[in-house]
């Protein structure tokens, strides 16, 4: 147990476990960070980790920014990063990002899956642990996320789990501009598909840190 409440928030489903991410668990990770250089279509977003680079530097760049993210929690802006463990191994993380949540309630979400455990079910499980922790844990009310219009897998786990389309943006791939499909998801809308067979753990210790009474 960490000293520090947002390390040890933990959400369960009978498939995979969001593990909040600690120094541990991101050592644990770095194998498939290495692992996981992206060479074909379809492309993710540019990042400061930069997914196309094969390199230690790669590596760094992306623990220095979970580092500095975990750091920067107020009651203005939090970022939650979780580890993806399923069976018994890391195979991803799942981040939950609160903008002014106090005012309101609205939460996104950023994923990654190590290429070799993609085709499972894996993308749509962590969605909805993540969903259930933010509408059941935390008491949203509305949860975004986008893709790239190419990015046909996490499209259709948006729109199976309910979310509504919610127009378009732009962001860039290997540098070069791309349309995003954004997506809304209502607390009304989620409780109809809300799942009884996830549980929390963590999640009251953690409320005061990101300032939701």
């Amino acid at each position: 147990m960490s000293s520090y409440p947002p390390l040890n928030v933990a959400v369960h489903t009978p498939r995979l476990s969001l593990l909040g991410a600690t120094d541990e668990l991101l050592e644990r990770l770095v194998p498939v960070v290495r692992e996981g250089v992206v060479t074909e279509a379809p492309w993710p977003f540019d990042d400061p980790m930069s997914l196309y680079e094969d390199n230690p530097q790669r590596e760094w760049r992306w623990l220095r920014g979970v580092w500095a993210g975990r750091a920067k929690v107020s009651e203005t802006f939090w970022r939650l990063y979780f580890v993806v463990v399923a069976d018994g191994s890391p195979v991803g993380m799942q981040d939950l990002i609160g903008n002014e949540f106090a005012a309101f309630g609205k939460v996104d979400s950023f994923s990654w899956l190590a290429p070799a455990a993609r085709g499972r079910g894996l993308g749509k499980e962590m969605r909805q642990a993540v969903l259930h922790l933010a509408f059941e844990g935390l008491g949203a009310r509305l949860a975004a996320s986008d893709a790239f219009a190419d990015n046909h897998a996490s499209n259709h786990v948006s729109e199976s789990l309910g979310y509504r389309p919610n127009g378009v943006d732009w962001a860039t791939h290997r540098g070069s501009p791309a349309e995003l499909r954004r997506w809304l998801l209502t607390r009304e809308d989620w409780t109809t598909r809300r799942r009884r067979d996830i549980t929390l753990s963590g999640v009251a210790e953690c409320l005061p840190v990101l300032g939701i009474g």
